[in-house]
């Protein structure tokens, strides 16, 4: 595939000279070089390189005429640029977009399934590319479905996963849609396929409930996006991000068994406690049998601001998932990332007998912090990051223990920001607790990203203080019988070489 690189340049001019200046931009976090981002893609993990494709517009920072960025990792820690893997056509099923999908190896072949957008309508699509992942020729019989199941009004019809399931001459190609049946709820509806191109539609993999009350948090939407499917200990996964008629609302997972045509759910769980903030997650199977995810966080100021920073979009830090004892997904950032700690604080530990200490010795806006609490019946504990020095601005998590011995986690940013065009609402989650109340907590602060993990347990939000050069202090309190047991600081290098990255590599 050849690009034009001239058009590109020209109008994206500025954009990843803006996006580098912006002091809200993360460091260690991926980004893109400017412009927007969104949905990882393609996850994999291939002769010792990680490959993170994403959904990409080099142009504006609109999710407009959307590409398949590219960026390669030997760690997941520091990334590579590498060129734009799909671009629009001039024509054809994707001409408006190429937007989610996976990558597969057929037969040695890399290959994308992806949804190419066109007129309002979105089909399944495959492009197939060369050892390093670097040149991609799209299939000329695209799209590969030529339209969704006939009789079944859907609300939408667009992400995929795909599999290669059985043995032998038996094995088949599955592979999932994302959609919905309008009045009933979101679905996945699944096909399968000897060669990735002609595929047979078998039906609805599971389908959700969409009377229930929207401002339920675990209400499952009129549309499922990126779904995913994974096994992990015995135990089916199916992740997916619910869609209610194109407003985002929350990712969340079912976990059951997947047998047959069917997914015989258990339990419904919520993915991420940021709800919007990490969304259309996908995650791949890394060569060292680790289950890695990455998901999006989106922004919480206006368009208007994104414009003027010349960028929109973060992705989260890879997480190690796992199955916990309570049946549950537990997450945590990938190990590697340790080796952007610099600087190590420790504060001594003891009974938390204030509401509130700054931590002097504590500063920055790119820290890793990891505590240890213990909340006897009835406390709270609270670790603020990102404040100003008159406490005007500050982030607080918040850790707590009922009477009854439930568990709580909350994050209050209605002062994280005293710009009232951000989003500054509050979010929060159950916390599971032992008997002793134990609180493993690990804050990541990267400019405006937020990554919060307590007993395996994620919340994620983005943050936009006025006075970001000042917004760097760090304190600890409690109300109530709660101790800490370890507090350790590290502040935190950039992943990236300093200054702009080109837009189109």
């Amino acid at each position: 595939m050849t690009h034009d690189l001239t058009l590109p340049a020209a109008a994206a001019e500025g954009l990843a000279e803006r996006a580098h200046r912006d002091p809200h931009r993360p460091r260690f976090h991926f980004t893109s070089p400017g412009g927007w981002l969104n949905d990882p893609n393609g996850l994999t993990h291939r002769n010792g390189v990680y490959h993170l494709f994403y959904q990409y517009n080099p142009l504006a920072p609109v999710h407009h005429r959307i590409h398949w960025g590219h960026a390669t990792s030997t760690d997941l820690v520091h990334w590579t640029d590498e060129p734009i893997a799909l671009v629009p056509g001039a024509d054809g099923p994707d001409r408006d977009g190429c937007w989610s999908g996976v990558l597969v190896d057929d037969g040695g072949v890399p290959t994308i399934v992806y949804s190419g957008r066109h007129g309002g309508r979105e089909l399944p699509c495959v492009a197939r590319g060369s050892a390093d992942l670097r040149h991609w020729t799209k299939d000329r019989a695209n799209p590969v479905i030529a339209a969704p199941p006939e009789g079944v009004d859907i609300t939408a019809f667009r992400d995929h996963c795909v599999w290669r399931e059985g043995s032998g001459d038996g094995t088949v190609w599955r592979h999932l849609v994302g959609s919905g049946v309008r009045g009933v709820g979101g679905t996945a509806f699944l096909y399968e396929s000897d060669d990735l191109n002609s595929w047979r539609y078998v039906g609805p993999l599971l389908t959700g409930d969409a009377s229930r009350n929207r401002g339920e948090l675990d209400w499952t939407g009129t549309m499922w996006e990126c779904v995913d499917l994974f096994g992990l200990d015995g135990t089916d996964v199916l992740v997916f991000s619910a869609w209610d008629e194109g407003t985002t609302h929350h990712p969340l997972y079912w976990t059951g068994r997947y047998k047959g045509d069917a997914f015989t759910p258990t339990a419904l769980h919520r993915l991420d406690y940021g709800g919007r903030y990490f969304y259309a997650p996908q995650s791949t199977c890394d060569e060292h049998g680790r289950r890695i995810m990455f998901g999006w966080l989106q922004e919480g100021r206006t368009d208007e601001a994104n414009t003027e920073a010349g960028w929109c979009g973060v992705m989260s830090l890879p997480r190690v998932v796992t199955l916990g004892g309570d049946g549950c997904l537990e997450q945590a950032p990938a190990p590697e990332l340790a080796v952007l700690r610099r600087n190590r604080v420790q504060v001594a530990a003891g009974p938390l007998t204030d509401p509130y200490t700054p931590l002097h010795s504590v500063r920055g806006d790119q820290l890793d912090i990891e505590t240890t609490l213990r909340l006897a019946p009835g406390a709270t504990a609270r670790l603020v990051v990102r404040e100003t020095p008159d406490g005007a601005e500050r982030t607080v998590v918040e850790v707590g223990r009922a009477h009854d011995g439930a568990g709580t986690l909350r994050l209050h940013r209605d002062t994280s920001s005293l710009d009232p065009t951000v989003d500054t609402e509050p979010r929060y989650g159950e916390l599971p607790l032992d008997a002793d109340g134990r609180v493993d907590l690990r804050v990541l602060v990267d400019h405006s990203a937020l990554e919060v993990f307590a007993n395996g347990r994620p919340l994620t939000a983005r943050i936009y203080p006025t006075r970001p050069e000042a917004a760097v202090g760090v304190g600890i309190g409690a109300d109530g019988d709660a101790t800490l047991e370890r507090f350790d600081a590290w502040q935190m290098a950039s992943a990236f070489t300093d200054g702009p990255r080109p837009l189109w590599p």
